[in-house]
């Protein structure tokens, strides 16, 4: 059975790379999980994937195994108002309700199933997001330059969370 059980969830954390890269800066999750496994800063202990829009069939299938990982580090872009290319953390609770159980490609992961991960598996859950400059109504590939100005930037704090609680 051991053999089923996807390589994400046999490692003690998980990053995952969330947005889609044909809309302008809602690609952030995924070059930043990319640039990650270019420059070779993931620990051992650690699995790095680019979700891009299949976020949910990760958390869902993490969900229905019983090993897991000690921390999933959710990486996305999102308008929140504030000046772009500023990286900050969204608590799940503090996501916005329109975001709640919107199944868009171009959207956070759905926070119900973020809930359920906190609350009845014990995966501690951080997200990570950066202030875009340009969400296109259109297909639209390639981020905004402010927006891969702060790759670097975001990767440290990914980095900084791991080796906070020891986990490298």
């Amino acid at each position: 059975m051991e053999d089923f059980i996807p390589e994400y969830c046999k490692k003690q954390v998980l990053v995952l790379g969330c947005g889609n890269e044909l809309f302008g800066d809602d690609g952030f999750g995924p070059q930043t999980v990319e640039y990650l496994k270019k420059n070779n800063l993931i620990p051992e202990n650690v699995e790095v994937i680019n979700a891009g829009t299949s976020v949910r069939n990760i958390l869902f299938d993490i969900i229905l195994f019983e090993k897991k990982p000690e921390k999933i580090i959710i990486v996305d872009a999102v308008d929140a108002g504030r000046i772009p290319g500023d990286i900050f953390e969204i608590l799940i609770d503090n996501i916005p309700e329109n975001k709640c159980d919107d199944f868009s490609m171009h959207q956070l992961p759905t926070s119900n199933l973020l809930k359920e991960l906190r609350e009845l598996c014990m995966v501690e859950i951080k997200i990570f997001v950066c202030q875009v400059k340009n969400l296109p109504e259109s297909v639209s590939p390639g981020l905004s330059k402010k927006i891969r100005d702060s790759i670097p930037e975001m990767c440290k704090l990914i980095i900084s969370e791991i080796k906070q609680d020891n986990l490298s």
